[in-house]
């Protein structure tokens, strides 16, 4: 599968949030990386399809997505970066809701349902109400669903928010794991995030795309440097 974006632009009054965004995606994970209010949950939205574009178009193996209406939401998986839960839910309640927003029949979700809270480390509080959460079961909860219905891709706004160490690790083993079948696009601001799984980058800031480039070799080349100085360097070598 491929997911390509041509001049995507979407702009707020005078302001844009995203200015002739241009990237293909295959199978695999990409970092989209930037400071905040550089334009990544601007971007993720408009491939959601929570807001419309100005321009540009978003196609999916050749055909633009608007023009495939609810086969484009099936193949969608979206964990957005707010944490807007329904509290007297519990963990497995909020799934089973969620499955059958999805159209997905309680006996193909239900095995589903159970094996994602076990990887991700749910299962002893899939009976417990959603308002005791912490912020990083919270997250959890937000990226099971994402995950149902096996979407072959799958939009993560910055998902490792409020995580421990240990969870982000063994979130990086998971999306390791997916990354022969999906496209996953991973919203971030942290370099150390995606630096061990992802093939690309995708630099973002200020709402233009400022460089694509390979982990590695953007590490390499800005030792040293924290995020904000890298992008405000290729953000004045654009110029």
């Amino acid at each position: 599968m491929r997911l390509e974006v041509k001049e995507l632009t979407k702009m707020y009054g005078p302001k844009a949030g995203l200015d002739s965004f241009s990237a293909v995606f295959d199978e695999g994970i990409y970092g989209i990386l930037g400071p905040n209010g550089a334009g990544k949950s601007t971007f993720m939205s408009l491939l959601t399809d929570n807001i419309r574009r100005d321009s540009g178009c978003i196609l999916v193996d050749g055909v633009e997505c608007l023009k495939m209406g609810k086969e484009y939401r099936r193949l969608l998986g979206y964990m957005p970066q707010q944490q807007g839960l329904y509290d007297r839910m519990t963990g497995r309640m909020f799934l089973r809701y969620m499955a059958e927003l999805k159209g997905l029949s309680r006996k193909e979700s239900l095995p589903v349902e159970e094996e994602l809270l076990e990887r991700l480390n749910l299962a002893d509080a899939a009976d417990k109400k959603l308002g005791g959460y912490s912020g990083g079961m919270k997250q959890r909860i937000l990226l099971a669903q994402a995950m149902l219905g096996n979407p072959k891709i799958l939009i993560l706004d910055e998902p490792t928010s409020g995580l421990d160490p240990m969870e982000r690790v063994r979130l990086r083993e998971l999306l390791g794991s997916l990354r022969r079948e999906k496209i996953i696009l991973y919203s971030t601001h942290v370099i150390s995030d995606i630096e061990e799984i992802a093939e690309k980058v995708v630099l973002l800031y200020k709402g233009k795309q400022i460089l694509e480039s390979g982990v590695q070799a953007l590490l390499e080349e800005n030792a040293g440097m924290t995020l904000e100085h890298i992008c405000v360097t290729y953000f004045e070598q654009s110029l």
